[in-house]
This record gives structure tokens, sequence and C-alpha cells, in this order.
């Protein structure tokens, strides 16, 4: 599971950088199913909060050289501290509750339903930020949520309301992404990610305290043998390479070409889950899987068909995206 790494949207291309982003996003999109992998392989002896923490904690490490090298670390803006604590919650808890999921779920369900996260995305920008969503991108968001529900199903009934966490997740990433929108036009991307990890650790550290003085699974701390450390250490590590990669292939080539590579990551999320743990999704799963890319895919294709038509007095009130 990957979240945003800042909104590179506004970065123009040339068209020569275009082929190095789309390489790019493909190793990124193949490299991001290794946190889910590790993270699952963890959950053997570490609970969700402590490969959370993990995560923000081997991410910011392996981020530190590479900020201070590029000089990212002069622009931490401490003025939105506030916002980036929330980012940061926001992250701790999709990654808690998808890291639940994953401890019961097979790999490939999981973040097959964590893609319904584009079409929630679709909704949550209509009402908060205002923009025009037409009954055809409405329509794909419902038809994409029928094909949630088609991965769900079978794995509700054999593991309970756990499998509608990866909803929550997507739930999460979305609003993340929203508040992203509205703070990337001022901040670097590399302070962000950074920030939000600095923000994660001791976000982490009270939700851990909690765990242990409330005696819940979910959130209770252990101390981890060296196998599980080194893991953990996996986690964060393809978690900073799949994030790196991503923000250089934002800035290579513009988002609304690489926003369908995305759904690549479906694709090695389940090569992952059959060579590591023996797991394939069956027919029923792959008819809801293929549902779930093809409306994020139309959706995809429709918010760039109706952006590349010219504003006219007439167009404004007639564009039905």
């Amino acid at each position: 599971m990957t979240s945003p790494a800042g909104n590179p949207a506004n970065i123009s291309a040339p068209s020569t950088g275009i082929a190095n982003g789309l390489g790019l996003m493909v190793l990124a999109m193949l490299i991001a199913p290794l946190i889910d992998t590790f993270a699952k392989l963890a959950t053997v002896s570490a609970s969700p909060t402590v490969i959370t923490t993990a995560r923000f904690f081997f991410q910011a490490v392996f981020m530190l050289p590479l900020v201070l090298w590029n000089g990212s670390w002069r622009n931490l803006s401490w003025r939105m501290s506030g916002f980036h604590a929330i980012r940061a919650a926001l992250i701790t808890l999709s990654m808690v509750c998808f890291v639940a999921t994953l401890a019961v779920m097979e790999v490939a369900d999981a973040v097959a339903i964590f893609f319904v996260e584009p079409i929630i995305l679709t909704v949550l920008s209509s009402i908060f930020l205002k923009e025009t969503i037409g009954w055809r991108r409405y329509t794909a968001c419902f038809v994409g949520f029928i094909g949630a529900m088609i991965v769900i199903r079978p794995s509700f009934e054999e593991i309970g309301y756990v499998a509608l966490l990866p909803i929550v997740t997507a739930f999460c990433i979305a609003i993340f992404a929203l508040m992203t929108r509205a703070l990337a036009h001022r901040e670097d991307p590399w302070s962000m990610q950074f920030q939000m990890a600095l923000w994660g650790l001791p976000i982490c550290g009270l939700l851990l305290a909690f765990g242990h003085m409330a005696d819940i699974d979910v959130l209770r701390p252990s101390l981890p043998d060296l196998r599980i450390w080194t893991l953990l250490a996996g986690v964060g590590l393809a978690a900073a390479v799949s994030g790196i990669l991503s923000v250089y292939a934002y800035r290579a080539a513009p988002a609304s070409v690489l926003a369908p590579l995305q759904y690549l990551e479906i694709v090695s999320a389940t090569l992952f889950g059959w060579l590591v743990f023996g797991d394939f999704p069956d027919a029923v799963k792959w008819l809801g899987i293929a549902i779930i890319i093809c409306s994020g895919l139309y959706i995809i294709w429709r918010e760039r068909r109706v952006a590349s038509k010219p504003v006219t007095r007439s167009s404004e009130t007639s564009v039905n995206p």
C-alpha cells in the first residue's frame, strides 16, 4: 500500500522525460507491494501498530541522507505543523487498519479493496473541493464499489468485519490526498514526506502506550526478534524506495499519464502473494478486481478528457464530466 508522495501534478515535463517517468512509476508499483508482504510476514509476532511505528522510523532513517543531500531539510516548515500532524495521523490509522487486515487476508485481496481509494477521492473532491463530477463518473464510482463488494464478500464470510478495514484505509488515504493537494503548492514533496514520518513516530508512541494500558492486541507493543526487525526494516526500505521513485516519476511525467500505472500494484501484489504465501485470487475475486480496475481507469480517462477541453463561456455550463 502506497500513499501520495506530494502533488506533482503541476510539474510540467518535456516529452523526452515521459518515458523515464513511466519506467520509474512501473518500478515503484512493482516494489510497493513489498511493503505489504514484509508487513504480513511480520504480523506473526508484531502488532500492526509496532509495524506502523517501524515503517515511520526506518522510512525516516532511509530518507534522512537524501533529505540532507538534496537540501530539502531547509524547506522544513513548522508553521504547518498541525497540518502535517493530521496527515501523519491519517497515514497511521490507514496503516494500522491495513496491516490488521493483512494478518488474516490475502495481500492481493486487501490491495484490490484498497484501490477503491480513487473512487472515494472523486466523491470527496466533489463534496469538499466543489469539483464538478457528472453522472458518468458517479456511475463509475458506484460500479467500482460493486467490484469491491465482490472481492469483500467471500473474505467477509471467512474473517468478518476485518475485511472492511481496507475501505477504512482507502478513506483515510483519500482524505490524506485532499490535504496534500491543499498543501503541496507551498511545500516541498521531500520535506512533506519526511515531516510525516517524524510526526508519525510520536503518534504511534501514544497508540502503543494506550494499547499497553488497555491491553488491545492491535495496539500492543512488543520487542521483535532479529528476524522481525529485518522484516520491519524491509517495510521501511520498500516504503522509502517506492515513494522516492514515485516522486521522480511525477517530476518526469504528468500525473494524468502516470495515474493508470498505479493499478500495476494489484498485479505485483498478486505475484508476491502467490510466490511468498501461495495465495491466488479465485475467478470471483478476479471479476471484482477487474471491475475495480476498469472503473478506476474510466474515472482517470474521464478526468483527463474533461481537463483537456478548452473553457469557454458556453462550455463552462455545458461540460458534463
